[in-house]
């Protein structure tokens, strides 16, 4: 049962990266996956969520309009599409998986550095 995150790394602000979860061991398709990060010195907080199937997604107001968060059921993969990336949105990202059953698993995390 794992979460494996990839696609991090350093970008210039007003870049973009884009991050790939990548699921085994579980069913995928029946969990609500979401991306988190945690800033140096703050608190881990949501950026995005999607809902089983990816009929429904939502974001924190600091990240809407600039990241798209999406699935692939058939490859137990999730990605958020990160635009416009200000300094603001470096953080270590982590991407979750809500399990019917109550379970949350988490990926290990990766970095996201926004510097000039």
């Amino acid at each position: 049962v794992q979460l494996v995150e990839s696609g991090g790394g350093l970008v210039q602000p007003g870049g973009s990266l884009r991050l790939s979860c990548s699921a085994s061991g579980f069913s995928f398709g029946t969990s609500v996956m979401s991306w988190h990060r945690q800033a140096p010195g703050k608190g881990r907080e949501v950026v995005a969520f999607i809902t089983v199937g990816g009929y429904s997604t939502d974001y924190a107001n600091s990240v809407k309009g600039r990241f798209t968060i999406s699935r692939d059921d058939a490859k137990s993969t999730m990605y958020l599409q990160m635009n416009s990336l200000r300094f603001e949105d470096t953080a270590v990202y982590y991407c979750k998986a809500s399990q019917t059953a109550g379970r949350d698993i988490w990926g290990q995390g990766i970095q996201v550095t926004v510097s000039s």
